[in-house]
């Protein structure tokens, strides 16, 4: 029996919102939960590209040599990345925030080498709350993961994981969260947590390290960044915080006025426009 064919969401998500409106709870909600932000909205397996009236794509730096992937490995990662946060609606997603290119960088650095992790073994199956217990490191999972899992795409679907619609590329993707491809001694269900944390991080991290394009991610949620003191909002609850958020590449020191970057209460008329540093 295809385990493709029979693929289906893992996590059922009741939408917060109507369901015409993919809002962002529904893509944070379901994130958290670990499902796929493509399979959290309704109608999103039918999308190939962003809707009209989508949020444009941030402006690009010209993109430095790839230090981790090679070009097929890029290309695979950024189709698969463009699923798990899909262009909305509401603003850009995973690949156009740079997402592959925030794990290029950590691939070929000390995290991709497994300085972080202990690795003497013996290396046994333990329980979720031990959480990994692989002998792979980071750069090992991905290199064997995605070349195992672009090899079982194109051995079962004739073409490459990007060339498939965006329905195809779910159903792939749904399955190996549930641990259906065989990827060797690689769980597919370990793989697939990997590829979403990583997207998640590199989507929601300071743009110093190569993702998050233009703060994208910090916008959607309303993270102010690495602002060097918020003493003067401490006691401000309930405000909404209205300023651009900082990167650490940008941050120096800086003064505002208390209340600079929030929403007024209703019925007041903002004094100044917040968000200002410097």
């Amino acid at each position: 029996m295809d385990p493709i064919k029979k693929a289906s969401p893992v996590i059922p998500i009741v939408a917060a919102e109507a369901p015409s409106r993919p809002g962002r709870r529904n893509v944070l909600k379901a994130l958290t939960l670990g499902v796929p932000g493509a399979l959290a909205l309704p109608g999103a397996q039918a999308q190939t590209a962003a809707p009209a009236g989508a949020a444009a794509a941030p402006a690009e730096a010209v993109a430095a040599p790839l230090r981790f992937f090679n070009e097929r490995e890029a290309t695979l990662m950024d189709a698969i990345a463009a699923r798990l946060i899909p262009a909305d609606a509401l603003g850009p997603g995973a690949k156009e925030a740079g997402v592959t290119r925030f794990l290029d960088g950590q691939l070929a650095g000390a995290w991709g080498a497994g300085d972080h992790l202990y690795r003497q073994g013996p290396f046994e199956a333990g329980t979720p709350e031990q959480g990994y217990q692989l002998s792979f490191t980071p750069a090992e999972m991905y290199r064997r993961g995605l070349a195992a899992f672009d090899e079982a795409v194109r051995k079962q679907a004739g073409k490459a994981f990007a060339e498939l619609d965006a329905k195809a590329q779910d159903e792939w993707l749904t399955a190996l969260q549930q641990g259906k491809p065989d990827l060797g001694p690689l769980p597919a269900a370990v793989f697939f947590q990997a590829l979403l944390e990583g997207t998640m991080e590199g989507f929601f991290s300071d743009p110093l390290y190569g993702g998050n394009v233009d703060m994208v991610g910090w916008k959607l949620v309303g993270f102010p960044g690495a602002y060097a003191s918020f003493s003067n909002d401490i006691e401000r609850h309930g405000v909404v915080w209205q300023g651009q958020p900082v990167s650490i590449a940008q941050a120096r020191a800086h003064h505002h006025a208390p209340g600079e970057g929030h929403a007024p209460p209703p019925g007041q008329t903002p004094a100044s426009q917040g968000g200002r540093h410097g």
